[in-house]
């Protein structure tokens, strides 16, 4: 499936589900209008004997109660929908709370955890998203979920059963699966399921309060009818929630195929996913979950992890038997409940001579040959080459980067560290402020990064962003204003900012300030290609004045990538006229561009960078952020 295309039938999903909610709406303010008719009798059996139904239902109808009952309704679902999602406003690592995840910090000393984080790691490193925290569901069931409102906020959680009982090769089956649900758009509507769904069973736990009060106070002299009333109000809610699981069963099944073929897709490997899901048939707890919460998040678990009398009708997810032979149609029909064998510790390995020459070759193939076309296929689709190039990039890291990232002050450190300046003095500067203004254990932490490494290769800088990231998002409110106040400063302490502080300032930011600032994920309307011609023009002559296109002139460079967008009359703007403020603005107003249209637009940059046939790292990371800022997980570049 196409990124672009995935992102666009998301959108079409969530307007199906609005539909769907308003239906749903007009069903429960129909059924308790009929309810508090009969109970405060508009609506009674000597009127309907004394003339006919049409002439009964016509005498004791009342349009101003109607609309009374129907408002208020309304606002109970809307508002019990709207608390849900706001409880959930701090992203997928509310709902990984909601189902009691331990957030796995570090995995050393536990195979089983490391060998989870390695293989996420890997998987984000190669799809060119952030790494998403994991935590770990105290559950016997094989199951795993992503949740978030973006990839900037996403999370993974898998169950302890899933760990135990499945190999490395069938995790990494299932982390895809999950993946492609963050990739897809998937995870913000899941989000708002549970927001919807929460809010029409509010109408049956009021009655349940009324039912309940009402029993305590037997007195009253109305006392039966708000019973009734109460326990009619059970029913209308109960009623709105069987409606609302067949609208998530509906939306949910048919992106559980896509999920399964992009793992496929993304691995080469069908046997990985293919064998998790006969695991799970062949389980004694199969993928069920425990937590009360399970029922929350059914329709974003890896497989169904609940059972209710109507499951085919409820289920979230296809039948086992049909999404496996959908992977793998030679399959003889029998599960696999033999015995789980142990697997060696997932430690990362020590670099070889022919580790090393392996991945000199596989990032050398950053500046080899690439089209346009071939740079803008990749967004949202890794394959198999992006996994083996994280695997081995992870394998040669420097140790005391690799083990910074994964620590709350050195990852902080590690960020600082990639943008102290390579002038001496320069850099003399920026340590200074670092004394003055860091925590001291993130100085000292710098300092020691200093000392231990040295010549970073390029290609290694944006994977340990990435890396980093997750520990990052750890941080207090107060510790990441002092970060983000930090890593300005020391970005502008000589009065100028390259290319590479101004990509990792915007990957950071872009992803921190999702989960830090409320105020930024709220999300602006679509706009149309041709809305953005200036934008356009400005990002195109920065990228045709920044790269050095050999046998290109900056004109010929613009003019070529500005052929891929023929509905805007594009302009070469000075380099006078351009600065990478207005590049942030720019980029703001592009990022609300319809999923369809993106592609258009990245194909032009790329067309920008590979001019003469050539992308260097620098090119590279530029690219990325950019195509990182428009929501488009760009994969390393590599053939």
């Amino acid at each position: 499936m196409n990124f672009f295309k995935s992102q666009d039938i998301a959108r079409g999903n969530t307007r199906k589900l609005v539909i769907l909610f308003l239906l749903a709406i007009i069903s429960l303010v129909i059924m308790t209008n009929v309810l508090v008719m009969a109970v405060f009798g508009y609506l009674d059996a000597e009127r309907f004997n004394s003339m006919t139904a049409a002439q009964a239902w016509q005498e004791s109808f009342d349009w101003e109660t109607f609309m009374m009952i129907g408002a208020g309704v309304l606002i109970v679902v809307v508002l019990g929908s709207l608390f849900k999602i706001m409880a959930l406003s701090g992203g997928g690592a509310r709902v990984a709370e909601m189902m009691g995840g331990e957030l796995i910090v570090d995995g050393t000393g536990d195979n089983d955890k490391q060998k989870i984080l390695n293989v996420v790691e890997e998987m984000a490193i190669a799809s060119g998203t952030p790494v998403p925290p994991v935590y770990l569901l105290n559950e016997e069931g094989i199951n795993a979920f992503a949740a978030g409102y973006s990839s900037s906020d996403a999370v993974i959680g898998i169950t302890r059963g899933a760990i135990k009982q499945l190999s490395r090769d069938q995790l990494q089956g299932v982390i895809a699966h999950e993946f492609s649900h963050v990739f897809n758009g998937d995870m913000r509507l899941n989000i708002r399921l549970i927001g919807i769904l929460h809010g029409i069973l509010l109408l049956g736990l009021i009655g349940y309060f009324i039912v309940r009060g009402s029993s305590r106070s037997r007195s009253s002299k109305n006392g039966g009818g708000i019973i009734f009333l109460g326990m009619g109000l059970i029913v209308i809610g109960f009623a709105g929630t069987f409606f609302g699981n067949l609208i998530k069963a509906a939306v949910s099944r048919q992106r559980e195929y896509l999920a399964d073929a992009s793992a496929v897709q993304f691995t080469r490997n069908p046997n990985g996913i293919a064998g998790a899901l006969k695991r799970i048939g062949g389980n004694s707890t199969g993928s069920l979950i425990e937590n009360p919460s399970g029922s929350e998040i059914s329709h974003a678990l890896f497989s169904q992890g609940i059972t209710s009398y109507l499951s085919s009708a409820f289920a979230t997810h296809p039948p086992l038997e049909n999404r496996i032979r959908k992977i793998d149609p030679g399959w003889n029909g029998e599960f696999d409940s033999s015995e789980i064998i142990s697997e060696a510790a997932d430690e990362p390995q020590s670099s070889s001579q022919a580790d090393i020459k392996r991945t000199t070759a596989v990032l050398a193939s950053v500046a080899a040959v690439l089209d346009s076309e071939q740079i803008t296929q990749q967004v949202g689709q890794p394959g198999q080459k992006h996994l083996d190039y994280a695997h081995h990039l992870i394998a040669t890291l420097p140790e005391a980067l690799n083990n910074a990232a994964h620590e709350p002050f050195g990852a902080r450190a590690l960020i600082y560290f990639l943008v102290l300046d390579k002038d001496r003095d320069v850099r003399e500067k920026q340590l200074q402020l670092l004394l003055a203004s860091a925590d001291p254990a993130v100085y000292s932490e710098t300092i020691k990064l200093v000392n231990n490494v040295h010549d970073l290769k390029t290609e290694y800088r944006l994977p340990l962003v990435d890396m980093a990231l997750p520990t990052l998002r750890q941080l207090s409110q107060k510790q990441y204003l002092l970060f983000k106040n930090n890593l300005e400063r020391l970005i502008r302490v000589d009065d100028k900012i390259s290319l590479f502080e101004w990509s990792l300032k915007k990957i950071v930011l872009h992803h921190l300030e999702a989960v830090f600032n409320k105020k930024r994920r709220v999300k602006k309307k679509h706009i149309a290609l041709k809305k953005t011609r200036e934008s356009c023009s400005l990002l195109l002559s920065l990228l045709s004045h920044a790269g050095k296109q050999q046998g290109n002139s900056e004109k010929e460079t613009f003019n070529k990538a500005a052929n891929a967008l023929p509905e805007l009359a594009l302009n070469l703007l000075a380099k006078e006229q351009l600065s990478l403020e207005a590049l942030n603005d720019a980029l703001d107003e592009l990022a609300r561009l319809k999923p369809l249209k993106k592609p258009q637009l990245l194909k032009a940059c790329a067309i920008c960078i590979t001019a003469d046939k050539k992308i260097t790292a620098t090119e590279a990371e530029l690219f990325r952020a950019i195509a990182d800022t428009l929501d488009c997980p760009m994969p390393p570049l590599i053939i």
